[in-house]
């Protein structure tokens, strides 16, 4: 029986940047701020950390940084996902050797494997490792879409643990969840779907709101594996204009620039990725204003 590597909210944290580098003292507090908020995992170096535009170098050392910081508080799970298998497999193997206790790996993007091809891909990545992975399906970056009948092949494998899904299909996430066996925790990659997915049996969240709101997301998650779906669901409903705001743009460049905006120093952003225009700023200004996230001299 595979144990879920986590319960409730996992932050997806931003990697702030200044003068070209990682801003490691900034980094440093934002992973206590979530600390402080109780998240249940944090996710270093995924999409919404820019893992993209990093060197191999600032990767390791940023999920070594996150791993010492954390200090076996909760769970840190590395992204380490690409589009070749043997790189794929090269950067689970360094972040098993940090001590990641989990690995996001994101299906291969622009080659865009078929079926039997993704398969082959994460089944030959969790043969050269034993820390458990999380396979991340995000059809619309990615170009490529994880289907039920090969989730349900992968469930088998006892190194994959679940799946972070942002397909936006619930309908296929249903089929999912009833061909997979209930050990393959299933975590919503969506944070407008967090009371939708924990509903059908999700095991919570991977989130970029709970980079702004952590307390809150965690008691959303909270009351969905309480049970208490009306609740859950009137949170929810509260939480969607920040949700979208954060999605006005291209993530990360909403989330940075409202944390930007509450103080906390995400730093900049890294090409191609640019600041927002005036017309997405004040769309992340009006969903913080809501929550009385922003300083008095924004």
């Amino acid at each position: 029986m595979k144990q879920a590597l986590f319960t409730g909210v996992g932050t997806a944290i931003v990697t702030p940047f200044k003068n070209g580098a990682v801003n490691f003292p900034a980094f440093g507090r934002l992973i206590d701020r979530q600390l402080a908020g109780g998240v249940h995992a944090i996710i270093v170096c995924g999409t919404t950390g820019e893992a993209a535009t990093m060197t191999q170098k600032e990767r390791l050392e940023t999920i070594q940084y996150c791993i010492d910081r954390v200090a076996g508080r909760i769970p840190v799970i590395a992204g380490a996902g690409a589009n070749s298998t043997e790189v794929a497999r090269e950067n689970a193997k360094a972040a098993e050797r940090l001590g990641a206790d989990g690995l996001l790996m994101v299906t291969p993007y622009y080659n865009k494997a078929t079926q039997q091809g993704l398969l082959r891909h994460y089944q030959a990545i969790a043969d050269s490792v034993s820390t458990p992975m999380i396979l991340y399906n995000v059809p619309s970056r990615t170009g490529v879409n994880i289907q039920p009948e090969t989730y349900a092949e992968l469930a088998q494998h006892p190194n994959i643990a679940g799946a972070k899904e942002a397909s936006g299909s619930l309908s296929q996430l249903q089929k999912t969840m009833r061909l997979c066996p209930e050990d393959f925790s299933i975590w919503s990659g969506n944070d407008d779907e967090t009371a939708a997915i924990c509903m059908l049996g999700g095991a919570g969240v991977i989130s970029v709101a709970s980079n702004i709101l952590p307390a809150e997301m965690c008691r959303q998650t909270a009351l969905c594996l309480a049970n208490d779906f009306a609740a859950a669901g009137k949170l929810q409903l509260k939480l969607k204009p920040l949700c979208d705001a954060l999605f006005c743009e291209v993530n990360p460049i909403p989330v940075k620039t409202a944390l930007n905006l509450m103080g906390l120093e995400a730093g900049e952003l890294r090409l191609p990725l640019c600041p927002p225009t005036a017309a997405s700023t004040e769309k992340i200004k009006l969903a913080l204003s809501a929550w009385n996230l922003l300083p008095e001299s924004n």
